[in-house]
């Protein structure tokens, strides 16, 4: 068996946790099966009648998982829920003060953690971002961009334990949401890092994707400096790619230019598809909901779009005049946007901050242009947000990628029409 380097991967945090154990696992020099509960207590794991600083169950085959009940997932978004999911290898618990996802949280919470190989991580990132049933280049190009993006920031020195950073004043929010915020874990399961879900989805398709595995193991994507690349992905570009330092630090990566999602210049892109069968390859059940995702629409009134925005934000603008767009990077996306309004006028930013103040959940993308609705007085009534793409544009478009895929280009292509300026390396 290929030596694979040890991951731990943040699955899901409450104060108490309910789980199963398919098979046998041993914890403290005494095995353990079947259903089980842990929760917090006195600052400590509360188990078996006893107090722990944390639990690490060990499984004692390869074979042996265990099963996480009510694991929220999309935390956030408009797909957020919650399922029952399974997972190999073994499994801890401890005890923090905040969410996997680094909100601030008033009380102590157990924390679930999954300790797994990275090969054996990747095989559930490719299911749980995507069909398993995808095209093999597709499953490649994204094996190789997952595991480019997990093992990036191992390898540096320092980690950022800021969640968020940027400037907060009076007049400017424009901040971001660091990747390598987490304190206690490598990475978590959720959007916040690479959906990770166990094996609950990829018993389908577990051939296809292990070969896909297989046929890349341990191959990353390098800069011209021989450094592995921070491969991100997200859904649809809407036509073109965006730069690294318009949704996160303001550091220029060559790799993550701005790149036109087409086989010529001016030509259809790739992502511009409706075609359910790649769709339905390339979407899980819960992604599938979304259709609009290439070119969309979203309207508010002026009352509704005021409201979202203070509970979203926790500012008072009072009741929204205008959204002005200041700046915009090459994909048309709104870095920085002035939201205008009775109490208060104020510059927000980044691309991600600029979707989870103006939605509920999160607009599909920044990418978008503002039309106000007035009435005679010139009071604006109504927002209409006419935009494009899904996901923050920077690096392979999972859409576009897949549509590749089908039209015969080979992952290494489909690596290099995204991540342009680097090369493919074997670890």
């Amino acid at each position: 068996m290929k030596q694979q380097y040890p991951l731990s991967v943040g699955i899901m945090s409450d104060p108490k946790i309910r789980f199963c154990l398919n098979g046998t696992f041993v914890f403290n020099g005494k095995m353990y099966t079947g259903e089980q509960q842990a929760e917090v207590h006195l600052g400590h794991v509360k188990f078996d009648g006893e107090l722990y600083p944390e639990v690490i169950f060990h499984a004692q085959d390869s074979t042996a998982s265990f099963t996480l009940h009510d694991v929220t997932i999309g935390v956030g978004f408009h797909w957020e829920r919650k399922e029952e999911q399974v997972f190999n290898g073994d499994l801890k618990l401890i005890v923090e003060h905040t969410t996997i996802a680094g909100l601030p949280c008033n009380h102590e919470n157990l924390t679930a953690i999954n300790l797994i190989g990275i090969e054996d991580y990747l095989t559930s990132v490719i299911s749980s971002e995507m069909s398993a049933t995808s095209h093999m280049e597709l499953l490649k190009a994204h094996a190789v961009t997952s595991r480019s993006w997990v093992i990036c920031p191992l390898m540096r020195q320092e980690k950022n334990h800021e969640t968020v950073k940027g400037i907060r004043n009076d007049k400017k929010r424009i901040i971001w949401y660091e990747r390598d915020a987490h304190t206690n874990f490598d990475v978590c399961a959720d959007d916040h890092c690479q959906r990770y879900q166990g094996i609950t989805r990829v018993s389908a398709a577990a051939e296809s994707v292990r070969k896909a595995i297989e046929a890349t193991w341990g191959e990353v994507i390098r800069d011209e400096k021989g450094e592995i690349c921070d491969a991100r992905f997200y859904k649809c570009c809407g036509g073109k790619t965006e730069l690294f330092e318009n949704a996160w630090a303001d550091t220029h990566y060559s790799y993550l230019e701005c790149v036109e999602d087409s086989a010529t210049p001016g030509g259809k892109s790739f992502c511009d598809t409706q075609d359910k069968r790649i769709l339905s390859q390339v979407l899980n059940g819960y992604d599938q909901e979304t259709a609009d995702f290439y070119r969309w629409t979203v309207r508010y009134t002026a009352d509704e779009l005021s409201r979202i925005a203070r509970e979203r934000s926790g500012i008072d603008f009072g009741q929204l005049e205008d959204l002005r767009p200041v700046r915009r990077g090459p994909s048309d996306r709104i870095i920085e946007l002035e939201v205008v309004g009775s109490n208060k006028t104020m510059i927000v930013g980044k691309e991600l901050e600029i979707r989870r103040i103006l939605s509920k959940s999160h607009l599909y993308s920044s990418a978008f242009d503002v039309t106000v609705e007035r009435d005679p007085e010139g009071h604006a009534t109504a927002f209409v947000l006419d935009g494009h793409g899904w996901g923050h544009g920077v690096g392979l478009c999972q859409i576009g990628a897949a549509v590749m895929a089908e039209e015969g280009y080979p992952y290494e292509q489909i690596l290099t029409h995204y991540f342009p300026n680097s090369k493919l390396s074997k670890l």
